[in-house]
């Protein structure tokens, strides 16, 4: 079966540089997708957008050249509730990555084991109402308490503005709740201002919340130019991320979202995303707690 992708959504970097910035040995990248390849497996119908084709191989290619030694990949909106391209990846993977999927109410428990045993750790709520019609909220609940004797997390995607109005469900699920891209804030405004106070308070009420401090690319105004010949791109995020790293040093993640769903100003060069990861976590102690421990804990603990 044959996909067109979407008109003036960028196809990803296939020349990444070298990082300059080397990651610490049994680093994770821990998120990141695969999309397809389509004909192999098929797009979700009720898809918002038409990707192209970002394979396992490419995702394990671009992996080995960065540096990195596994991976964490996110079942991407594009395959809907279809999780057979992310659980083909992590059985290829030789036990170098685990799943983050995408699950209905209908799910058996059978279903769910099979997940288990390829590598799935946890369930993906999306709350962007631009990729994805809503769910209710009483569902999401229900499969929330399905995976918690599994040991799974809940990853939630959605926007600072509607962080108060998602407080009360998400401080309801019963299990740890890892946010993705700092709940995207508006980099524009103070990174001690109202919007990332309540961000950083959510995190600071609840020891069951960690936070992924990925994807500059799409929070960015200033962009990939770098400053005073540095390669610290995206300099407009940093002190967000910075902030959250440096006080919630053992629940943050990083991860590169390859192959960069969505995206129509700029497809980042991944290498230099890897070097933006000394700007937000100034020490090796904290470099480690990012791309080593952290994730291997919450991924690979059992």
């Amino acid at each position: 079966m044959s996909f067109e992708k979407t008109p003036g959504w960028l196809d990803w970097y296939a020349g990444p540089s070298k990082p300059r910035f080397q990651v610490p040995a049994g680093a994770v990248d821990a998120h990141c997708h695969v999309f397809g390849p389509g004909d192999q497996f098929p797009f979700a119908p009720e898809r918002k957008y038409t990707p192209c084709d970002a394979s396992k191989d490419q995702l394990f290619a671009l992996r080995d050249h960065l540096g990195f030694d596994k991976n964490v990949i996110v079942q991407a909106t594009c395959h809907g509730a279809d999780n057979r391209a992310l659980v083909d990846a992590l059985k290829a993977s030789n036990g170098r990555a685990k799943g983050v999927a995408t699950v209905k109410r209908s799910i058996s428990d059978a279903e769910l084991q099979e997940l288990h045993a390829a590598g799935v750790r946890g369930v993906r709520f999306n709350f962007v109402k631009r990729l994805v019609d809503f769910t209710p909220k009483d569902e999401l609940l229900e499969i929330a308490n399905r995976i918690a004797p599994l040991g799974w997390h809940v990853v939630i995607y959605f926007e600072a503005v509607d962080l108060p109005e998602l407080w009360d469900f998400f401080t309801s699920l019963p299990t740890t709740v890892v946010v993705d891209h700092m709940g995207r804030p508006d980099v524009s405004q103070p990174v001690d201002g109202p919007e990332f106070e309540l961000f950083v308070k959510f995190m600071r009420e609840h020891e069951n919340v960690w936070s992924k401090v990925s994807c500059p690319e799409r929070l960015s105004l200033t962009g990939p130019a770098a400053l005073d010949g540095e390669q610290n791109a995206y300099r407009d995020v940093i002190p967000f991320a910075r902030r959250i790293v440096e006080t919630f040093p053992d629940r943050v993640l990083w991860g590169t979202d390859w192959p960069h769903p969505n995206l129509k100003n700029h497809m980042p060069d991944d290498g230099l995303l890897v070097d933006f990861i000394p700007h937000v976590a100034t020490t090796p102690e904290l470099q480690r707690k990012l791309l080593v421990d952290n994730p291997t804990r919450l991924y690979w603990g059992d």
